[in-house]
């Protein structure tokens, strides 16, 4: 079969589609054919080097397709059924190796390729705004990056609990994404100082919550975007890590929170999993949140996958279809 390999970390030419042997499931796991695989910055971190990975390996640990073999001691799974999984690494590729512990069975009325869009990005909007800061009627978020996937999920998400979104953004095509996606306000932070603007926008207050994808860049604004006992969630950092800093100056700003959630940790259990994917499917079968599919690209085009990516030319969800 054809994957994509990574032998040596580095930048999106490290990627290399090469022939395979198709692997055989083992005990507790599923063999899927891919239909698709969601491209989200962890894959970039986990090619560059920054997330550590035993080399060479298949990126891509987002993805949806049809069991074509099961393995021994798995229960509740069939050859013939449709699956979506996040936090399984090899997706990029025609077929994965899914552990069943992180299968999720896809219902009806969902398509393979929303389900791929869904599982990474959609469980980490809902824990972001159900378990990292709880969002409540008449509180006011800032989202930075608003039109890509996570922002307009974020977006969505905010507002169907009756919140205020202000979004960040770079152009007036990303604005009209964001505000379709329900924001509130949009700063464009190319031609404007984010912290004095949400400063004018919130009377001077600040905002309850910010999340934080981004994380080098915007992390200063997004302290300083903060009411007092505010909380900074940053759960990415697509410009890359945040230096080191002294914790005194959350205390100074006003005993502000800043945690750095991930997605494993709110998964630890079968029980949580399903609570949080099932969700999700059920806000997407009932037309409570959409995902934008940003942009396709064939197996072989993996590369430019990443370099879409980061540099920011995409809009909502990519994914790889092998």
């Amino acid at each position: 079969m054809r994957a994509i390999r990574v032998a040596t970390s580095g930048g999106p030419e490290v990627l290399e589609l090469s022939e395979v042997e198709v692997p055989e499931p083992g005990p507790g796991h599923l063999l899927v054919d891919v239909a698709a695989a969601g491209v989200n910055f962890i894959d970039t971190y986990q090619r560059s080097g920054l997330y550590s990975m035993q080399l060479p390996f298949t990126p891509g640990s987002e993805g949806a397709g049809e069991i074509v073999a099961v393995g021994a001691d798995v229960d509740g799974f069939a050859v013939g059924e449709r699956v979506a999984w996040a936090m399984a690494p090899g997706s990029y590729a025609e077929k994965a190796l899914v552990p069943a512990s992180v299968a999720v069975k896809i219902p009806d009325g969902v398509d393979d390729r929303t389900a791929a869009a869904a599982m990474l990005q959609g469980m980490t909007a809902h824990y972001l705004v159900t378990s990292t800061h709880e969002v409540a009627t008449g509180e006011t978020a800032l989202v930075h990056a608003a039109a890509g996937g996570m922002g307009l999920l974020l977006t969505q998400l905010i507002k169907s609990k009756g919140a205020n979104v202000i979004g960040t953004v770079s152009t007036a095509e990303k604005e009209r994404l964001a505000r379709e996606a329900g924001a509130d306000e949009i700063i464009r932070y190319t031609e404007a100082d984010v912290a004095a603007e949400v400063s004018d926008l919130t009377d001077g207050r600040g905002v309850d919550v910010v999340y934080d994808g981004v994380g080098k860049s915007t992390f200063e604004a997004s302290l300083a975007s903060l009411r007092p006992r505010g909380t900074l969630a940053l759960f990415g950092a697509s410009s890359g890590p945040v230096p080191p800093f002294d914790p005194q100056r959350l205390n100074s700003a006003g005993s502000l929170f800043l945690t750095r959630p991930s997605l494993g940790h709110h998964i630890l259990t079968r029980e949580e999993l399903d609570w949080r994917a099932g969700e999700v499917f059920n806000w997407i079968a009932a037309g409570a949140i959409t995902f934008s599919i940003g942009g396709t690209y064939a197996l072989d085009e993996a590369r430019k996958a990443h370099e879409d990516l980061e540099a920011r030319r995409t809009t909502g969800k990519l994914l790889i279809l092998p």
